[in-house]
């Protein structure tokens, strides 16, 4: 065995029917949607202007489309690492609700698109106390995929760093965007 899987089977032996039920519910897409609602009200309110709010949440989509898109759509093929829950070797996996995900892991969809919302919108809102409420909800949401057995510890910190990247990527588009968009404003009230 590899520390990567040792530290895997770790976090996934230790179980319980209360924990294997709040980890099924929060690595759920769905449940993070009040959340995403919350955020775009955020940013609405923030820029108040239809046209940046419109800009900022595109922003939003192209960041986590990329990370999504780089993960599932790129690098699980091309690596064709077997998730957790496949590997034979690593019988048995506890499964929660007979959950076994798709065929590969590397990288972690679920840890790059939160870490991605997380940080894109931590470096625009730029709130100390949002930034620490959000990277919270980044490590569970982490925590619960190795939890379900559904990727392995890189798999995690490879996804977290690919959504950061694409993060901070659109951030500075966004920042070189906004920056021209209120220069052109305060130049109209000339």
């Amino acid at each position: 065995m590899n520390i990567d899987a040792d530290i895997l089977l770790w976090i996934n032996g230790h179980y319980a029917e209360w924990s294997d039920a709040l980890m099924w519910y929060v690595s759920r897409t769905a449940t993070w949607i009040p959340l995403y609602v919350l955020l775009a009200g955020l940013i609405v309110w923030k820029y108040r202007n239809w046209r940046t709010v419109l800009v900022v949440l595109i922003g939003f989509g192209v960041a986590v489309g990329l990370s999504d898109f780089v993960c599932s759509g790129v690098l699980k093929p091309l690596v064709c690492r077997l998730r957790p829950t496949h590997e034979p070797a690593l019988d048995p996996v506890h499964l929660v609700r007979g959950y076994t995900g798709g065929l590969y892991s590397f990288c972690s969809s679920h840890a790059a698109n939160t870490m991605c919302v997380a940080t894109l919108f931590s470096l625009l809102w730029r709130k100390q106390t949002a930034t620490a409420g959000l990277m919270t909800w980044v490590a569970l949401v982490a925590y619960s995929r190795m939890y379900l057995g559904a990727h392995y510890p890189t798999d995690i910190i490879a996804g977290l760093l690919i959504g950061a990247l694409f993060a901070v990527s659109v951030y500075r588009v966004l920042r070189h965007w906004l920056r021209v968009d209120d220069e052109a404003a305060r130049q109209g009230d000339s």
